[in-house]
């Protein structure tokens, strides 16, 4: 028979605690999403245009980062990277491990975006006089951009969404504070509901900031 009393006042008690790490999730997933997309364009352009070790690292890259699990990889960064003696605290775990992540999956959205700009772009800008670093930077790299869009915010969402493994390396985000809270006052059900409320309240934001966002660049 369900018998179960609820008590939300605990958990009121520590919004404010709550809140401060949702935006430390927000954080760490902007920064591993910056980081990632830095390196997620370098790693597409080398897989395009280069051959030899560069070729092999940037490939390798990419399938241990599509194809071993988000935690496979928090895990390397927090426990087999201190086999070596290299010991990260849980926020740079995180981001490290979200960063890797990241960029993994966006070099192939950005391998993607530049595979569907025809080749005459480039020509073009060539014959109007531009430097290869220009023709890339002001005529293909946006183009890339407004195809790779979409996906880019559906990556930023899932790094949001994922930085919820950090309790497990002790880093006290949302989803860690939640833990810590839970397991002081025992109030599971209510903790962890109120958490899931934040992270769709985030998920939320960040998909009307996308389409408030494409909407004032992608207007013409």
């Amino acid at each position: 028979m369900f018998d179960y009393n609820f008590h939300w006042r605990p958990v009121m008690k520590s919004l404010p605690d709550l809140i401060d790490a949702a935006f430390l999730t927000l954080q760490v997933a902007v920064l591993a999403m910056i980081i990632g997309i830095i390196i997620g364009l370098c790693l597409a352009l080398i897989r395009l245009h280069l051959k030899g070790p560069l070729y092999w690292f940037a490939s390798s890259w990419v399938e241990v980062a599509r194809n071993t699990p988000a935690l496979f990889q928090l895990f390397f960064f927090g426990f087999g990277l201190g086999a070596f003696g290299l010991h990260l605290s849980p926020y740079l775990i995180v981001l490290a491990g979200l960063s890797f992540n990241c960029a993994g999956y966006l070099a192939e959205n950005f391998r993607g975006g530049f595979q569907a700009i025809p080749d005459t772009q480039m020509r073009a800008s060539r014959t109007l006089g531009m430097t290869a670093w220009q023709a890339y930077t002001r005529v293909v790299i946006p183009q890339v951009f407004r195809i790779v869009y979409h996906p880019v915010t559906n990556q930023m969402v899932w790094a949001v969404l994922m930085s919820s493994l950090g309790m497990l390396v002790g880093f006290r985000e949302l989803s860690g504070e939640t833990q810590f809270f839970a397991s002081r006052t025992f109030r599971i059900f209510e903790y962890f509901a109120v958490t899931a409320v934040i992270y769709y309240v985030i998920v939320k934001l960040i998909l009307g900031a996308a389409r408030l966002l494409a909407a004032r660049l992608f207007r013409y």
